[in-house]
This record gives structure tokens, C-alpha cells and sequence, in this order.
């Protein structure tokens, strides 16, 4: 357990340090190849789990320690070994052993005494402590403090279950491809193998323990695929027939780009700026057995698209802060600044301006972001109105069950994620 300790406290390191925690964690798998599927399985939890509650482990922290300390690899494995004590069921003694054996295995030897004294200090006052840490808003709540404060301004009745649904850990989704099988017989053959699950929405699944896909049934076939309820949303929304000419702007990995095909017979174009993320749009749609021509482009440039025709149906699922779906990636809460918002801002509307030229009259653009943040979503598409005239908005027609959303804002939930949409016609 000590090395799966080390791991993740680095790993953690890492990403406070700047660094996404997908490519950390790639990073750490090719170092470490030797590792098992246990060993990985323990390092991914432990660096989420951390990394999710880091704003309340920092709290504890700061009760338990006499002054700031400076050594950045043991404060990380000293938060890694504290989310261990409360949010796990391992032995705490085995837990406080691993961790002071980890000082020596990561070349801090001289903090196991230190490393030892704040463990067993913290079980000693386990209840104070955590009292102490919940008394402010940041130990409370687990989020940057101008993050708390935007979204209780943005949202006076929901800023808290907001914050405490990004700080859950999120459910195994599965849209059922509806050309391949059917949603009832998806949900009996996952029955059949022992696999707990209940529908959601038009054709989704939520899993009631995740697992590998490896493990669900005729996934390697195209029978399912891994998509949040609230993502599965878009193409339905962007209503389109068979025979109509669409684009998904910034396409990958591909799974709204599938949901579209899998909905009716359309001549689909699916472009993304990066070669590399675009093969894995052509990877999920071969799965699927579904043919859409990949382009690269970057979405921003008008002459990018020179001489392309245009589109009955357009989705814009823009690049944004994803301040929506941080219990998928908890490591955007710690990374995004306060002046992302208004850069990725500027940058959605020159996306929004350049495929609007894209849009045939009478057709629809869908604009969509995985975005809480009321500049990104609602503001951006009063501003863009403003300056289309040839533009107007189009009244949604969400599923009611359950779903809470405002103006197009979904209220991130135990179901789904926090994605906005905004449904725009030319007139």
C-alpha cells in the first residue's frame, strides 16, 4: 500500500503543480507498467478522492499542523493518507504504518516522525478536527472560494447542492445504442450477469456499481456506450431527421457525434481541431458501426470551413472552463482561475460567429457547454443575439423527470451532470 501511497501523493503533486490529472495518471501508468489492475484501481481512487475533497483535507491540515509546511511531496501524501482515513475502509493503523514507510520510499525519511504525529493526532481529535475544517466555506464545501461565492450568487436556491454534487463520486452512465438493441433488452442482459442498473432518460442506463466496460455486456460490440444522462441530451435536443446535413463542431472523443448517428440516417461531418482526439472520435464510431466524415478544423477560423456547404443542424458543444462536471474531473476545480472564464468567453463566441455562417436558413445550431458559469452559458447567448438579428431562440423540450434546470442551465444532480444548452434557429 506504501507504493500505491507514493503514486498517488505525487501524482497529486503533479496536478496542483498545473498539470491535468488525465495526463498525469497516463504519465504514472507508463512509468509503472508493472503495476495491477488492483494497484492502478488504488492509485485513480486515492488521487479523485483527494483531489475532491482537497479544500477540506487542507482545512484538517491546517488544524493539525503547528505551522505551514513547506515540503509540497508531504503535505500531498499527508492529504492522500488523511482522505484514507475518512472516506475509506482500510485499517487506520495500516493506513498510518504505509504512510510513515512512504516517507522513507519517496526520499523524505526525515518527515516520518512528523507524518507519523499528524495521523495519529488527527484519529485521536477525528471529530474536532472535521468540525473545524466544516466552519469555513472552503473546508466545508471542497471548492475554491471565488468558485463558492460566483455560483451562490449565480444561484441562490442551488449553490449548495451544486457543491456537494461535484463533490460525489459520479455514476456509471451507458447510452444504449438504440440500433442495435433495445433499451429493455440491455437492461435484462445486464440483470442476467449480476449487474444492478435502472433507465434514465430516452435510452440511458445508470449502473448501480461501476464497473470496467469490459465486464458489460456486448460493449466491445456497440451495444452501449459511456455518456452522462445530462450529455445524452444534445442530440436529442438538435432534433434531426433523416437525410438532413449535419456538423458537430468540436466533435471529440465522439460519443455526441455517435448519439446523433444512432438517432437517424444523416449525412454527418464530425471535426475537431486535434488530429490526435479526432482518432478517437473515428475509434468509438467504428465500435458503434457508424460512418460520419472526420474533419480537422478548428472551429474559431473562418476559412477553415471555405467551401463547405452549409448545415440544416449545427452542435456547438464549445470549449468552456467544465466547471459542470468537476466529480468527473475533480482536478478543473483546483486548476481553473478566476480569469479562465472570461478567455474561454471570448473564445466561444468567436466559435459561435464563425458557424453561424455555417447555418442554412431555417436550420438549427445547438450550443452547449459542460459550464455553471453564467458568462460562458446564459450571457454568451444574450450576447450573441445581440449581435445576430437573423438569430432567435428556441424553446427546449427537456424530459421532466427529475431534471431541474434554469433558462437551459442543468442543476448538476445524483443523475447527471451540470451541462447548459441553448437552442438557436435562423431565421
Amino acid at each position: 500500500m506504501d507504493h500505491v501511497q507514493c503514486l498517488a501523493a505525487g501524482a497529486l503533486t503533479q496536478v496542483l503543480a498545473g498539470r491535468s490529472l488525465d495526463a498525469q495518471l497516463a504519465a504514472v501508468w507508463r512509468a509503472e507498467p508493472e503495476l495491477s489492475p488492483q494497484q492502478r484501481g488504488g492509485v485513480q481512487d486515492l488521487v479523485y478522492g483527494a483531489l475532491r475533497h482537497l479544500g477540506t483535507l487542507d482545512a484538517m491540515l491546517a488544524q493539525l499542523l503547528q505551522k505551514p509546511l513547506a515540503d509540497v511531496a508531504v503535505r500531498s501524501l499527508l492529504r492522500v493518507a488523511l482522505y484514507q482515513l475518512g472516506h475509506t475502509r482500510a485499517s487506520a493503523h495500516a493506513i498510518v504504518d504505509h504512510a510513515v514507510t512512504a516517507c522513507g520510499r519517496s526520499g523524505h525519511p526525515q518527515a516520518r516522525g512528523l507524518v507519523n504525529a499528524v495521523l495519529r493526532n488527527y484519529l485521536r481529535r477525528r471529530a474536532e478536527i472535521e468540525a473545524a475544517a466544516a466552519s469555513t466555506d472552503e473546508g466545508r464545501y471542497s471548492h475554491p472560494l471565488w468558485w463558492i461565492n460566483k455560483l451562490a450568487a449565480d444561484y441562490p436556491d442551488h449553490w449548495r447542492g451544486i457543491l456537494e454534487a461535484g463533490n460525489a463520486r459520479p455514476p456509471l452512465t451507458l447510452r444504449v445504442n438504440l440500433r442495435k438493441t433495445s433499451r429493455e433488452d440491455y437492461l435484462r442482459r445486464l440483470h442476467q450477469q449480476g449487474i444492478a442498473a435502472e433507465a434514465v432518460g430516452r435510452a440511458g442506463v445508470i449502473v448501480a456499481r461501476p464497473c470496467p466496460v469490459s465486464q458489460l455486456p456486448g460493449f466491445a460490440e456497440g451495444h452501449a456506450s459511456v455518456q452522462d444522462a445530462g450529455a445524452q441530451l444534445a442530440a436529442e435536443i438538435l432534433d434531426v431527421r433523416p437525410g438532413m446535413r449535419v456538423l458537430d463542431a468540436c466533435a471529440a472523443p465522439g460519443g455526441k457525434s455517435a448519439h446523433l448517428l444512432e438517432i437517424a440516417d444523416i449525412d454527418l461531418v464530425a471535426a475537431d481541431i486535434d488530429a490526435g482526439r479526432l482518432q478517437r472520435v473515428a475509434e468509438n464510431l467504428s465500435r458503434l458501426s457508424l460512418h460520419a466524415q472526420l474533419l480537422q478544423a478548428d472551429a474559431e477560423n473562418p476559412d477553415a470551413w471555405t467551401g463547405i456547404a452549409a448545415f440544416d443542424r449545427i452542435l456547438a458543444d464549445v470549449p468552456c472552463t467544465a466547471s459542470g462536471v468537476v466529480r468527473r474531473h475533480p482536478d478543473i476545480k483546483w486548476l481553473r482561475k478566476p480569469g479562465d472564464i472570461a478567455a474561454l468567453t471570448r473564445r466561444q463566441a468567436r466559435i459561435l460567429d464563425t458557424l453561424w455562417r455555417m447555418l442554412g436558413g431555417g436550420g438549427k445550431l445547438l450550443y452547449a457547454t459542460c459550464s455553471l458559469f453564467r458568462e460562458e452559458n446564459g450571457l454568451q447567448v444574450e450576447a450573441f443575439l445581440a449581435r445576430h438579428a437573423d438569430a432567435r431562440p428556441v424553446s427546449l423540450m427537456l424530459p421532466a423527470d427529475g431534471i431541474t434546470q434554469i433558462e437551459g442551465q442543468l442543476i448538476p444532480d445524483a443523475a447527471h451532470d451540470g451541462f447548459f444548452y441553448a437552442l438557436l434557429e435562423k431565421i
